[in-house]
């Protein structure tokens, strides 16, 4: 699971295994190919008008800077255990709230970093105003965010599980 606090994110073994594993793809066979990609593409001639090129260009782009946030995660990272099955809301854990109060209108997501998550849950970062607004809360309880446009949302806590994903 994952919680970041001065600068340190914590991490189940898996999810540092998962990281780990995807930097070293990106770091060797990913390089390897994208290299390939804009060899051949450089041969094909006027580079001024190569599409091939150019999006083989942004495609590495992207990768150095993945591979430069893995690293710079992963250097910061703290392994340690899933968060405790005890209902309260915390980094790693699966969250449904209601929204106003009402209990027809509810949405679970995954309070984490968007490293952590895989699948197709909904991940909130617990520096985002509802996860900073949920943190800490239990079951039962209501918690406000700040919205975008600066207004007010109350929401309840149903319920709060580690996530297993």
């Amino acid at each position: 699971m994952t919680q970041t606090s001065d600068n340190v994110t914590w991490l189940t073994q898996e999810a540092y295994n998962k990281l780990k594993d995807e930097l070293e793809y990106l770091s060797g066979p990913a390089r390897t190919e994208i290299a390939a990609k804009i060899a051949a593409a450089r041969e094909e001639g006027d580079l001024r008008e190569n599409g091939g090129y150019h999006a083989a260009k942004e495609e590495q782009g992207k990768q150095e800077l993945r591979v430069r946030q893995l690293t710079q995660l992963l250097q910061h990272a703290k392994v340690g255990e899933a968060p405790a099955d005890d209902g309260v809301v915390e980094p790693g854990m699966v969250v449904t709230i209601a929204f106003d109060g009402d209990e027809d209108d509810t949405m679970t997501f995954l309070l984490a970093s968007r490293e952590y998550a895989s699948g197709d849950i909904e991940t909130y970062s617990p520096q985002s105003p509802l996860g900073v607004g949920v943190n800490g809360k239990k079951a039962g309880e209501d918690a406000e965010y700040e919205l975008p446009n600066g207004k007010k949302a109350t929401v309840r806590i149903l319920s709060a599980k580690p996530y297993t994903g």
